[in-house]
């Protein structure tokens, strides 16, 4: 049994909002979740993205995913950020559905929200082989088996 979610949505920007109607958002999420969660999911546009990582990273450009993570346990606690733009702009130069990559990222920022990280080569193998079989489970490819 998949542990509980409590979901906010938020749609800064619109342009994907029928691509991702909650139902799917919470499946992908749950399906990377290891404990019960509360989790904002906010979709925004690239000068939102942009001044995020900025503020928060020290990193001047808009990124795909930000994951603002609160609480690990007995309840994960985080905002996940995705920049529309460069979603859309990275399933294109991949040749990815637009939906695949977005699953891709929300299980990713949930992986991140639970204290996984790819900092390190050891960290990387581990979560992106984590992503690869929750990806896998949702009927996704495998998002790091490019060509």
């Amino acid at each position: 049994m998949k542990p509980e979610l409590s979901l906010s949505l938020q749609f800064a920007d619109p342009r994907h909002r029928a691509l991702l109607p909650r139902h799917k958002v919470q499946r992908f999420i749950r399906a990377a979740l290891e404990l019960p969660g509360e989790i904002a999911v906010r979709i925004v546009g690239a000068e939102e993205g942009r001044a995020l990582n900025r503020e928060y990273r020290g990193k001047d450009y808009a990124t795909n995913v930000l994951t603002f993570d609160y609480a690990h346990e007995p309840v994960v606690g985080a905002d996940l950020v995705i920049c529309a733009d460069v979603v859309e702009r990275e399933a294109a130069e991949m040749g990815l559905p637009l939906l695949d990559h977005y699953a891709h990222l929300l299980v990713h920022g949930t992986l991140h929200a639970q204290g996984y990280d790819h900092e390190a080569d050891d960290e990387a193998e581990c979560m992106e082989a984590r992503e690869t079989e929750i990806l896998a489970g949702l009927g996704f490819a495998d998002p790091y088996q490019r060509g």
